[in-house]
């Protein structure tokens, strides 16, 4: 007896999805609710369950194809042995899968107190391991390996089924271990490219599908930039103030509320009082007409194996530092393990994105329609600033707000930003509603 695998209801709205990885093959034994299959949708990857205990007897789609919900995709074999051929044998094993590269490179070590995004967002980028001697490496490990001269069939995994990241590459070429023996060198998945004929160095392409998150988000900022009036404008803000006050309350605050005290916390709270002097930032257009809200629910940019994706802290201006912190402290564990749902991550009424992780010092954030506006955080560096007639260093940010001018206008946009910085350089105006 046989049981099909159906694609699951996905979500309002979501009709299709496309198979972004299969996680079972023919001839493997399955657990009932045990995941088979990875589902990639406009908004985020999602696992799909086997419904029965039993065997992978067919697979009835391919890496790459669209699928439509309800959807059978593969067969369970209940019990025994599947209708299908056998098990791969070593000689016939099935071709490794690729991993697709994080969406976002590091530019420099992020600073783990100022994390709104997922800063070990590369969770995709390692290396699957099929049952050959060697391991299929992606091409971000790969190039990885090649610079640091290790052996990546010594080195132990710590992705998904033990796959190789990039952090187990960096750590044995920082501990000296694994190292290639130079008589006999490990083959890889690439070896170095060889001189072409001429003398001159060879030249490889390498061609990889879209995702459907990155095509979503593709068409949804071209989008933006074709229909809304997109304008940004810059102020910076003094950290000390705020680094003082984390400094000073961080471990009670730990050791009461079990979570760290980012900084994050500050700059959303921030916003959500800069957001009552200037709610148009916090409202939307719908046809002809304005839409205000009277709450506010703030999407923040988290760093996922596919790209980024912004997941929804709702009721804002409601919850305490500790549940903001909670909050996104989940968000980031949950999409780096690809656990976020549809639910969390539909709406937003304003975004804050956090480029600092990143080391950017300054950008221009794309609103993320149909909101208005998105507040853009950078890095923390000491700068020399005037004080008091005085030259003072202090550790300085630049913040962006980019804005939609249809329904904002440049003095809303200005103000705004000027109530976030006078709120993060005095936060005791947070407390006393200022």
């Amino acid at each position: 007896m046989s049981q099909d695998v159906t694609v699951p209801t996905l979500g309002e709205s979501i009709t299709e999805a496309t198979i972004g990885e299969w996680l079972k093959k023919p001839g493997d034994r399955v657990e009932m609710d045990e995941p088979i299959a990875s589902l990639e949708t406009d908004k985020v990857a999602v696992e799909v369950p086997s419904p029965v205990a039993g065997t992978i007897g067919e697979l009835l789609a391919e890496v790459g194809e669209t699928v439509q919900v309800g959807a059978a995709i593969a067969r369970i074999e209940d019990g025994g042995a599947p209708a299908t051929s056998p098990a791969p044998t070593k000689d016939q094993s099935p071709q490794p899968k690729k991993a697709d590269d994080d969406a976002v490179e590091r530019a420099e070590t992020p600073d783990p107190d100022f994390a709104a995004e997922d800063t070990e967002g590369e969770s995709r980028e390692h290396a699957g391991n099929d049952g050959g001697d060697t391991p299929h490496l992606s091409p971000s490990v790969r190039r990885l390996v090649l610079e640091h001269g290790v052996d990546p069939t010594q080195i132990k995994g710590t992705g998904k089924d033990g796959r190789l990241t990039r952090e187990d590459v960096l750590e044995a070429a920082k501990s000296g271990q694994a190292k290639k023996d130079e008589a006999a060198p490990a083959q890889t998945e690439a070896a170095p490219r060889a001189p072409a004929a001429d003398g001159k160095p060879g030249r490889t392409e390498e061609r990889q599908r879209m995702t459907r998150l990155r095509q979503t988000i593709a068409k949804r900022l071209k989008s933006a930039q074709d229909t809304a009036a997109l304008l940004t404008t810059f102020n910076d803000v003094d950290m000390s103030a705020v680094m003082a006050t984390r400094s000073k309350y961080k471990d009670l605050f730990a050791k009461k509320h079990d979570v760290r005290l980012g900084f994050m916390g500050f700059f959303i709270k921030a916003a959500c009082l800069a957001a009552r002097d200037v709610p148009s930032v916090n409202a939307r257009i719908d046809g002809d007409e304005i839409v205000y809200h009277d709450y506010m629910d703030v999407s923040v940019a988290v760093s996922a194996p596919n790209g980024l994706v912004v997941p929804v802290i709702r009721n804002a201006e409601s919850l305490s530092f500790a549940e903001i912190e909670k909050t996104i402290g989940d968000f980031g564990a949950r999409a780096k393990s690809g656990k976020l749902t549809m639910d969390e991550m539909q709406g937003g009424t304003f975004t804050i994105s956090n480029g600092g992780v990143f080391g950017s010092l300054m950008s221009t954030p794309i609103v993320n329609p149909p909101q208005s506006a998105v507040l853009g955080l950078h890095r923390i560096e000491d700068r020399a600033v005037v004080v008091d007639g005085e030259i003072v260093i202090r550790p300085m940010m630049y913040m962006a707000l980019t804005y939609d001018h249809r329904l904002v206008d440049g003095r809303e946009a200005v103000t705004y930003l000027v109530r976030i910085k006078e709120a993060i350089e005095d936060p005791a105006r947070m407390l006393i509603d200022l």
